[in-house]
This record gives C-alpha cells, sequence and structure tokens, in this order.
C-alpha cells in the first residue's frame, strides 16, 4: 500500500502539473475514440500499451476479456458498452486478449474452479472457444494461446448481439478489432478478417489501408 499512496502522491506533485492542461479540458467531459476492453490482468495496462493519454480510452476489463451475449437483464460489462459506443460514439471496439492468461487457463479447466463458482459461471462465455479448439485438435502446448485468440473472436461475436453495437456496425459508424498482447515480447497480434488469420499488429493495419478498410464488411 506504500507504493500505491507514494504513486499517488508523485501523481500530484509532478505529473499531474505538467499534464494540468490536459486535465483541465478532461474535467468537462469526455470524447474518447476508441472502446478497449481488456482483461483485469495487472500485467495488461493498456495506457501503456498504446502509449495514450487519458480521455483517449474507454477501457472496460474483467476476467478474461469477455462480453456476455445481450440479454435483457444486462449487467456492468453491457451498460458499459452501450454507454461507450451508443452515448460517447467511440469509433473504434478493441477486444485485446493476453498471453499466460488464467482466466483462459480456468476455462481449459472448468472441474478446477469448484472453490471459485461464480468464476466458473463467468468463463462459461468462453466455452464455445474452447470447443472450438478441442474440435481442432490443437496440440497440447499450443491450446493455450490458440484459445486466447479463439476467445477474442467469440467475444467479437457475442457484442454483434448488443443492440447499440449492431446499429453501429450497420452504419459504419464503428469497427471491431480483435487484438493478443504478448507480455514477454510485447507484440501485439491483430486478427485480420479477410484473410482470417493473426498478423503482427502493424502488418494488418497496413494490409486493412491497403484494401480500403473492408473490415466492417466482414463483420
Amino acid at each position: 500500500m506504500d507504493k500505491i499512496l507514494s504513486g499517488v502522491s508523485r501523481f500530484q506533485k509532478d505529473v499531474y502539473p505538467e499534464h494540468q492542461e490536459l486535465f483541465e479540458e478532461l474535467a468537462n467531459g469526455q470524447a474518447p475514440e476508441a472502446l478497449f476492453l481488456t482483461c483485469s490482468d495487472s500485467r495488461v495496462d493498456p495506457n501503456m500499451i498504446t502509449q495514450t493519454k487519458p480521455g483517449d480510452l474507454f477501457i472496460c476489463r474483467n476476467a478474461g476479456n469477455i462480453v456476455p451475449p445481450h440479454l435483457l437483464q444486462g449487467g456492468g460489462m453491457t451498460a458499459s458498452i452501450e454507454f461507450g459506443v451508443a452515448a460517447l460514439n467511440v469509433k473504434h471496439l478493441i477486444v485485446c486478449g493476453h498471453t499466460d492468461c488464467g482466466a483462459m487457463k480456468g476455462a481449459l479447466n472448468p472441474n478446477g474452479l469448484d472453490a471459485l463458482p461464480h468464476v466458473r459461471d463467468w468463463l462459461s462465455h468462453s466455452f464455445a472457444a474452447v470447443s472450438v479448439v478441442k474440435e481442432l485438435n490443437t496440440p497440447e502446448d499450443e491450446l493455450l494461446d490458440r484459445l486466447t485468440e479463439h476467445n477474442v473472436l467469440l467475444q467479437l461475436q457475442h457484442l454483434r448481439t448488443h443492440p447499440a453495437v449492431a446499429a453501429k456496425l450497420a452504419t459504419d459508424e464503428l469497427q471491431l478489432h480483435g487484438w493478443v498482447y504478448d507480455i514477454e515480447s510485447g507484440e501485439v497480434r491483430a486478427y485480420d478478417f479477410d484473410s482470417r488469420t493473426w498478423l503482427p499488429l502493424g502488418e494488418a493495419e497496413r494490409i486493412k489501408h491497403h484494401l480500403g478498410d473492408h473490415t466492417h464488411a466482414a463483420q
């Protein structure tokens, strides 16, 4: 706790004065460009990974970067997505998984979660991705990485069931992106909807630009 408290002190003394104009502007409202939906894992720092400032990202986090399919009785994640898309009018929605994800390890072995019933129930929103990697006879040593990828794709499918997301996709006002962040190397890979492959982020963006950004058509 001492480390956290001293950090707050340094922020107030050194960081805030350096960016005071930005914070004063943000005090009157926000207009983030993207909704960044990622895992709660302490090793994943969205602003550090994207080198963005306060006000640039509307961030949603939970164990496993999961998006439950839309239900009439939605929870906090559903409400946050609706607010980011319909009220803040973000132009991009990024689902970012990461390597060595504990939630994905749990999804692979739900029987080991008897002492964590709420976690097990939450991870049921990833079980379709587990079924995919098993049906594909994925080698044991690749299971976690492939599940991390397919889980991102599954959550993108779930997002399309949310009315606010579906409406913005229909009018080309929103783009969906699937990323996986490698904690050890710092590499970020993005899913290319046209080739249906995972590519280094820069390469995926170049391809999308060259093709005239047809990703929304594949969504």
